[in-house]
């Protein structure tokens, strides 16, 4: 079977992670953690630093435990950005969680993660001037939780993850 149909049929138990950059006024750069569960569409931001070291990403990943994300996956989609350590997997395996690294090159392998990236973009962060920290951990608290909670997704037939009642 392709990766396509493996993805739809394991969708209920698939977690993807990935990161991107936010740049600040002062030109500062950070970098923002996230994580997406694949049937729902539901983002978990887990954190944003300005040096993500493989110790942090690790932290992050520990932090997830207590979310209870972590009791309904199965398998867990990531790059292999160095960042991504086996400190980082190891909590996972710990889990019973396969983790799936995407080939080189391939971002089309976690495409699911990718658009969130290009949404939390063009809906939210093109829109704004981010001041610091402080500022971005608001503006992507704020995001999520319109994303999470009252944005319609056209793959959840309008439907936003956590809501019953469709955006029609």
């Amino acid at each position: 079977p392709s990766w396509g149909a493996f993805i739809r049929q394991q969708a209920a138990s698939v977690l993807a992670c990935d990161f991107f950059t936010v740049e600040t006024v002062t030109l500062r750069r950070y970098y923002v953690l996230f994580f997406i569960e694949i049937a729902s569409r539901r983002v978990h931001i887990a954190g944003c630093t300005t040096n993500p070291t493989g110790a942090w990403v690790t932290q992050q990943a520990r932090n997830l435990r207590f979310t209870g994300i972590l009791e309904r996956t199965r398998f867990l989609i990531h790059d292999r950005d160095s960042k991504f350590s086996a400190a980082f997997d190891e909590v996972f395996r710990s889990e019973g969680i396969k983790i799936i690294e995407t080939p080189i090159r391939a971002p089309r392998a976690n495409a699911y993660a990718e658009r969130f990236v290009r949404t939390v973009r063009v809906e939210c962060l093109d829109w704004l001037l981010i001041l610091g920290r402080r500022h971005l951990d608001r503006v992507l608290s704020t995001y999520t939780a319109h994303y999470n909670a009252e944005r319609p997704h056209r793959s959840l037939s309008l439907f936003p993850p956590d809501g019953s009642e469709g955006c029609k």
